[in-house]
């Protein structure tokens, strides 16, 4: 099983933008503990893959070891660890992608804050 995480402000973007359907949002998000390939790959920085995944009209988008995703089996994938880190609607989408990676291409995964 895959090691979810979150950022502390998409945690509380998510909090106030769903209110009660917030429980629905985050275990759409800790399903990818049990499946790690889930989600549509849109790029990748330095070897960490940047993967979004659909709720409504909303775009979670999250990063994973490119490496481990590629070649491990669902064993090994046991260790992985996927950090979610933005959300955006269907037109603010292009903009949040090239945000993640400008930030992974300064700053690595550690360039997005504290995880909850």
């Amino acid at each position: 099983m895959a090691k979810v995480e979150i950022i502390l402000p998409l945690f509380e973007e998510i909090q106030k933008k769903f209110k009660g359907e917030s429980h629905k949002v985050i275990d759409l998000i800790e399903s990818l503990e049990n499946n790690p390939l889930k989600g549509k790959a849109l790029g990748n920085v330095g070897g960490i893959v940047i993967k979004e995944i659909r709720y409504k009209s909303f775009r979670f988008y999250f990063i994973a070891d490119g490496y481990k995703l590629k070649f491990f089996d669902e064993q090994s994938l046991a260790d992985m660890l996927i950090r979610f880190v933005r959300m955006s609607d269907k037109k603010h989408q292009q903009q949040t992608i090239n945000e993640i990676k400008k930030i992974l291409a300064n700053f690595g995964s550690k360039g997005f804050g504290e995880i909850i």
